[in-house]
């Protein structure tokens, strides 16, 4: 007769009635454990019905540097989550052990990808049957779905996780359910940095509750496909006609026999000013439509267009706008070579009126009766009354303009007696100045000993040299 171990009539001692509780319980739990993970895939598969496959994850392999923390899941187990935080075991790292892993990424659609995990850290298993005083490897595979909030054109994209795994340590195997969080970051095109904790469940009495913190680089296996060119049948189409050869179908020529410009609509233009030969007057000389193309007329040959000739029907000169040269006064000499263009004046003199000699005569005079004080630059009054005869003249005559040159005997040094002649005849214009002649009229020079008109040996011929002379002009 047979009895089912956990029949209620045949379990009678304690010991079997702790071993089908202990039997139950695992079995509840792995019975909610299969079920969040059965919605959480269903979860996955609703989601990925939505999925277009644009952004769909690559064939990928990863490598990760990761955290195995079994001290904080035992004491989230023993004394709860809030005080496993305030305790702040769950942060050090030096209760930690690191270890290294690979893995295999594929997505299933924009949202869920599959990742396939194979890693390894040296350790002391908690609850191992193996018993060394050396860590051992623990070897941990998982396969996980990633459902992820964004697609994989963004930046930043957390995901969840959750799959089944199995362990190897010593001669042992067992098996978990991870479940966890992660954000995956794009680095660049399709490379991507990977962040992921996991809470690792135990499914077996062999493993052990724990946290798997990991950190890596996730990149395509393969280069990518460029898609293959998509060849367009292209029908074919007679050509269009064009007749004469240049360039303008016979549609759009409006000369479809002539060869002409496209510009044009395929008429010619010999003389290239953007008039046909058809409508332009001048066919072979440039010119302008306003003319019928024809270029702008020049009636007096002045190699200046009558459009901005002044004077189109005489001959003249671009810088007087086309005009000859005007000759303001009308004395025959024009303005450009008229050093006096408001007074009529012989082409001898530069078109400015002959001095008389009555006048050259009476500043001569004057000239003559200029003294000053001995050694000195300061003329005495009895200058005055000739100098006022030379003002007088020059108010009669506005155009008139008086030099002054000073002379001296070769008594002295040459410096002294340059500084005294220029000296002295700045003195002369300063008294013509000062009696209403502009200074724009009048200009002074020193020439010292270096012009003598008599013999500087004689008294007589030294107070010749001793002189102021005044030479008139008009221009």
């Amino acid at each position: 007769m047979s009895i089912s171990f956990f029949d209620n009539n045949s379990c009678n001692n304690i010991l079997c009635f702790e071993v089908k509780q202990l039997f139950l319980l695992r079995f509840r739990k792995l019975t909610i454990m299969k079920k969040i993970l059965l919605a959480f895939i269903g979860l996955g598969l609703f989601v990925s019905s939505f999925g277009q496959g644009e952004y769909k994850k690559r064939p990928s392999f990863g490598i990760h540097f990761f955290l195995n923390d079994f001290k904080t899941a035992q004491s989230v187990r023993t004394v709860g989550l809030s005080n496993t935080i305030n305790t702040k075991v769950w942060h050090k790292t030096n209760t930690m052990t690191a270890g290294m892993a690979v893995s295999y990424l594929q997505g299933l659609n924009d949202h869920l990808d599959f990742a396939g995990t194979l890693s390894g850290s040296f350790l002391n298993y908690p609850n191992a049957k193996t018993l060394s005083q050396d860590p051992l490897l623990l070897l941990e595979g998982a396969a996980t779905l990633n459902l992820k909030l964004l697609s994989d054109k963004y930046i930043l994209n957390p995901f969840l996780t959750a799959g089944i795994g199995g362990s190897k340590f010593g001669g042992y195997y067992s098996a978990f359910m991870p479940f966890g969080i992660g954000v995956q970051v794009k680095v660049v095109d399709e490379v991507y940095l990977m962040l992921n904790s996991q809470y690792r469940v135990p499914v077996t009495e062999n493993a052990s509750y724990h946290f798997y913190h990991s950190l890596g680089v996730v990149a395509p296996l393969f280069k990518k496909k460029e898609p293959a060119p998509v060849v367009i049948p292209i029908p074919v189409v007679e050509p269009p006609k064009d007749r004469d050869g240049d360039g303008v179908l016979d549609v759009d020529d409006k000369c479809p026999d002539v060869a002409g410009l496209a510009s044009l609509q395929g008429c010619p233009d010999r003389d290239g000013d953007g008039i046909t030969d058809a409508e332009d007057k001048c066919p072979d000389v440039p010119g302008l439509p306003r003319y019928q193309g024809c270029p702008i007329p020049d009636r007096d040959k002045d190699g200046i267009n009558d459009e901005v000739d002044k004077c189109p029907d005489v001959p003249g000169l671009a810088r007087y706008q086309g005009c000859p040269i005007p000759d303001t006064d009308g004395d025959g000499v024009n303005d450009e070579e008229d050093k006096c263009i408001n007074e009529k004046g012989p082409a001898s003199n530069f078109g400015c009126p002959v001095i008389s000699e009555e006048i050259i005569k009476r500043v001569n005079v004057a000239a003559k009766n200029v003294f000053f004080a001995t050694a000195s630059d300061k003329l005495l009054k009895q200058s005055n009354k000739r100098l006022d005869d030379v003002v007088a003249i020059l108010n009669e005559n506005p155009s008139f303009k008086v030099q002054i040159d000073g002379h001296t005997d070769e008594q002295g040094k040459d410096e002294y007696n340059l500084d005294l002649s220029n000296r002295r005849a700045a003195s002369v214009k300063a008294y013509l100045a000062s009696k209403g002649i502009a200074d724009s009229r009048l200009s002074s020079t020193g020439y010292g000993e270096t012009k003598p008109i008599a013999d500087n040996k004689t008294a007589k011929g030294r107070a010749q040299n001793r002189r102021v002379e005044m030479t008139l002009s008009n221009y």
